[in-house]
């Protein structure tokens, strides 16, 4: 006898609990196991729609020096 009070045979699980866990392990396996995945091209090809506005704003500052000097010579440009 050992701490527990019973014998080594005692605390063995029985072929009952055994075959229970035997079959719970099987059928898990199973499970994993029977899927399958089938992937196939599609008939048509695919769309894809992106309605995108894009702004732009331009901010530009002129040095006053500058800015003279095209007002005086608009043919520059």
């Amino acid at each position: 006898m050992t701490q527990t009070g019973l014998t080594p045979r005692e605390r063995r699980p029985t072929s009952e609990v055994m075959n229970r866990v035997i079959a719970i392990a099987v059928l898990a396996a199973a499970g994993l196991t029977s899927g399958c995945v089938n992937v196939t091209a599609p008939d048509k090809p695919i769309v894809i729609n992106l309605n995108i506005t894009i702004t732009q704003a331009v901010v530009y500052r002129l040095d006053g020096e500058a800015k003279t000097l095209i007002q005086q010579n608009p043919g520059i440009f």
